[in-house]
């Protein structure tokens, strides 16, 4: 909104200063600053409105340290940051960018899932919450939105350099939007093609695109063309699936999900960021996605919303995000990496949602395995997800949470690494 009306009083009236608004750049720091502004100062009244309504968080008891403290704690806080997210989203981003519509659409449909679930438990006073099937059902449904756009929408597409002007497609699915795009750089003429290609980021590899008809040509070049966009729906549904129930169960101790999400954030900034320009993305022989830039603004509303929360949800957390946020920051971080093509990339940049997720699974496993074969079940940790592990040993929260952002903060720099380790 806003960019369109300094847009508008720049070109009308020639409006001093309204240029500044074609830098990303500013975009990404006013947003950074108004979603920070949002949750530090809309945040307090939002605590004392929950407090009012009575609207407390209910705690199970799994015999662990301090747990009795935190009952009755303001839940549904995730309410916050998504408003410290979409506010400076709208205000200062192209909203027809379909990479920022996207992820609008992930922010709320997700938030929508989180904030049933956690109506349920509070006003139905189901501890349950929202059913499993419902959840699963829900991140499908976005996955399938998503998945679908990312493939056929001809406003998705990456720029290849070409060959005296002729373009060597990866595959017979490719489609070729626009060709022949000449740019001249330091006397070089160069031309660029603007293609459809179900192409990802695979680490590690000197040559690292891969893309979802290789799959599809495992049972034939004839079952490709509809093939390819099965495969690429359904990993895109599994992608966003895992990493919101990963970022969910993470979410268990006070400031490990917010915390860990913001580096996260800032890492798959950074990503869009080289991936969206011309000349970074030549140096470090990555794909170019034009357009991309625009992400940066909802990147940068998406890490202040977590720093500012944080405030108030570090140790003695004052207010939870519940699974309002805790969905919604899983789902945008599912929907970010996929856009900017990085998904394979998620176990690393991911690494604590992906260990936490882990351990549940392998414990469950192990427990139902143990107790088939000799009557009793057998875990392997105290207890799932890792961050009780740790409680069980004795570690306070607080000491965990932080040890689990140095992690994380490793994994972020190994991630952004991958760039020059082909």
């Amino acid at each position: 909104m806003l960019y369109q009306l300094f847009t508008w009083l720049k070109t009308e009236f020639n409006l001093p200063g309204g240029g500044v608004f074609y830098f990303i750049t500013f975009r990404v720091a006013m947003a950074v600053i108004l979603s920070l502004v949002i949750t530090l100062i809309y945040g307090k009244r939002i605590i004392r409105y929950l407090q009012a309504k009575q609207i407390g968080e209910t705690i199970r008891d799994l015999g662990l340290q301090g747990e009795t403290s935190k009952k009755g704690t303001p839940t549904m806080g995730g309410v916050v940051i998504i408003a410290a997210i979409l506010i400076p989203t709208i205000l200062l981003a192209r909203v027809t960018n379909v990479y920022v519509l996207l992820m609008i659409i992930s922010t709320v449909w997700c938030g929508m899932i989180g904030f049933i679930d956690d109506y349920i438990k509070v006003f139905k006073k189901n501890k349950e919450g929202l059913a499993g099937r419902f959840k699963i059902v829900g991140q499908i449904g976005l996955g399938i939105i998503v998945g679908l756009t990312m493939y056929y929408n001809q406003n998705v597409y990456i720029q290849r350099e070409t060959s005296e002007g002729l373009l060597a497609k990866t595959s017979v699915v490719d489609k070729v939007i626009k060709e022949n795009i000449i740019k001249i750089e330091n006397g070089v003429t160069h031309t660029y093609a603007r293609v459809q290609s179900p192409v990802t980021t695979v680490p590690f590899l000197k040559n690292h695109e891969f893309s979802y008809a290789k799959v599809a040509s495992l049972f034939g070049e004839s079952a490709m063309s509809w093939l390819t966009p099965l495969i690429y729906v359904l990993f895109v549904i599994f992608i966003i699936t895992a990493v919101s129930n990963g970022a969910n169960i993470t979410d268990g101790l006070d400031g490990l999900a917010t915390g860990t999400s913001a580096i996260i954030g800032i890492c798959l900034g950074v990503f869009a960021y080289l991936s969206g320009n011309i000349v970074f993305a030549k140096y470090l022989n990555i794909i170019y996605i034009p357009n991309l830039g625009e992400l940066s603004i909802f990147i940068g509303a998406f890490v202040g919303a977590c720093i500012g929360f944080l405030w108030y949800n570090s140790f003695p957390a004052q207010v939870f995000m519940g699974d309002t946020g805790s969905l919604a920051i899983g789902g945008i971080i599912g929907s970010l990496a996929l856009i900017i093509r990085k998904e394979l990339l998620i176990p690393i940049i991911c690494g604590i949602f992906f260990v936490e997720l882990l351990s549940v699974i392998i414990q469950v496993s192990y427990f139902k395995r143990t107790k088939k074969k000799y009557g009793e079940g057998r875990r392997i940790f105290l207890m799932s997800p890792l961050h009780h592990h740790y409680q069980k040993l004795g570690y306070h929260e607080s000491k965990i949470a932080v040890r689990f952002w140095i992690v994380g903060i490793l994994l972020a720099v190994l991630s952004i690494a991958t760039l020059k380790m082909q």
